[in-house]
């Protein structure tokens, strides 16, 4: 018997801005949903990760290091 395809529940879209790798303003920003509500946007750029929350409008930055011991922790000590 075949299987069920699974329906896709999120979907990401995504915005590539290159002025120059070396300047300010580069950032590759990714628009985060589930079915057809906005979870938030993610910009990630050469010195940084930021996340805006749904309706947010202050963001929530991290430095790459910071960013590393964040996704070590909740990937590694649960």
């Amino acid at each position: 018997m075949p299987k069920k395809k699974a329906k896709p529940v999120h979907r990401v879209t995504g915005t590539l801005n290159l002025v120059e790798l070396t300047k300010a303003g580069s950032a590759l920003t990714l628009e985060v949903f589930q079915k057809k509500r906005k979870l938030g946007t993610i910009v990630i750029g050469q010195g940084s990760f930021s996340w805006f929350g749904h309706k947010r409008r202050q963001e929530k930055e991290w430095s790459w290091s910071a960013f590393a011991k964040l996704m070590d922790r909740e990937a590694y000590l649960k």
